[in-house]
């Protein structure tokens, strides 16, 4: 089996054992998912959900982000870790979308990048989930994933695991494949306990296995 055959069975079975494909952090526009992204770098998603409703509740759109003080934007999201620089990159971002995009978050990959905090795991999120287009977001899950299944080879690199991707996964199975990845690495195979390989769909496909 050819690793591109590969992928496309670990595809089909994820399918069937995560048939929503959702992202796990709660949005309703796409100028909070870039927030909650911010936020989500070292924390976990959960937290980063409930932190954000006291954040809106305060700041409920994005001129008032803007326009808020770094440090009173630091006092709500200090529990996601790294405060103030999370701060400020918020407000920063905010204060961009309003003055140079009116309002709109950018659908390239290019103009994403321009926003304060945003790399391109951050990107890529917003290209797949919000705008349908092809995308792979290497977080901490994917590329354990990756690597334990054998799609890639000892590389931990955010950027060159998704370059290595987007040689084997077909562009519009990208960003679903990687929600499927957060799901298979909460529930199976994890990172803080042995992966429970035995209740494994990809047992016989995976790399640490076979």
């Amino acid at each position: 089996m050819t690793k591109k055959e590969r992928v496309k069975e670990i595809i089909d079975r994820l399918k069937i054992e995560y048939p929503e494909a959702e992202c796990s952090l709660d949005y309703e526009d796409a100028w909070k998912l870039l927030v909650s992204v911010r936020l989500a770098a070292q924390c976990t998603d959960a937290r980063v959900n409930v932190v954000v409703q006291d954040l809106y509740a305060k700041y409920p759109d994005v001129d008032s982000l803007a326009d808020a003080p770094v440090k009173e934007i630091e006092k709500i999201v200090r529990p996601c870790g790294l405060g103030a620089t999370k701060a400020r990159d918020i407000k920063a971002c905010m204060t961009m979308l309003r003055d140079e995009f009116n309002y709109v978050v950018p659908d390239t990959m290019e103009e994403l990048l321009r926003l304060p905090g945003v790399g391109r795991k951050s990107a890529n999120l917003v290209l797949g989930d919000v705008y349908g287009k092809p995308a792979i977001v290497t977080d901490t899950h994917c590329i354990r994933l990756s690597n334990r299944i054998g799609l890639v080879k000892g590389i931990k690199e955010p950027g060159k695991v998704e370059k290595e991707l987007w040689k084997i996964v077909p562009p519009e199975e990208g960003n679903d494949l990687c929600h499927r990845f957060v799901l298979h690495g909460r529930d199976v195979c994890t990172a803080r306990t042995t992966p429970h390989c035995d209740s494994c769909c990809l047992f016989d496909v995976c790399e640490k296995r076979i």
